[in-house]
């Protein structure tokens, strides 16, 4: 599937249309903390996020994200926009809600692009 594929299949609002609506997207990968993302994401995945800030666009490119998605109908502010345009990384918003967002693209043939981070111990609690 491709970008401009999964704008439409999640009723998006694409806020950079210089980004590359033809990159393929292989999968997703749904995240609120950017450690997560960074720990855990696989290449060329779409990520599903409550976030707005700047640092999503920043982990995003570091993690060689296809998309970035941004739920619950979200708009993000005007240096996340930039960035993203500037990075050629499509920021879409969608209406949707991440459970509904994550069953949309599983649905639609997206496996999960997130592998486990290994035993080591949760640091939740600190």
């Amino acid at each position: 599937m491709n970008v401009k594929e999964l704008i439409k299949l999640i009723d998006g609002h694409l806020y950079n249309p210089s980004a590359n609506l033809d990159r393929e997207v292989k999968g997703g990968c749904g995240a609120d903390l950017m450690s997560d993302v960074l720990a855990s994401i696989q290449p060329e995945a779409v990520l599903l996020t409550g976030l707005c800030n700047p640092q999503v666009i920043r982990t995003s490119m570091m993690a060689d994200v296809a998309a970035v998605i941004i739920v619950r109908g979200k708009t993000p502010p005007k240096e996340t926009i930039d960035l993203a345009a500037q990075e050629e990384l499509a920021l879409i918003s969608s209406p949707f809600g991440m459970f509904e967002l994550c069953g949309r693209l599983h649905r639609a043939g997206l496996p999960s692009l997130e592998r486990a981070v290994g035993d080591e111990p949760c640091s939740c609690d600190e």
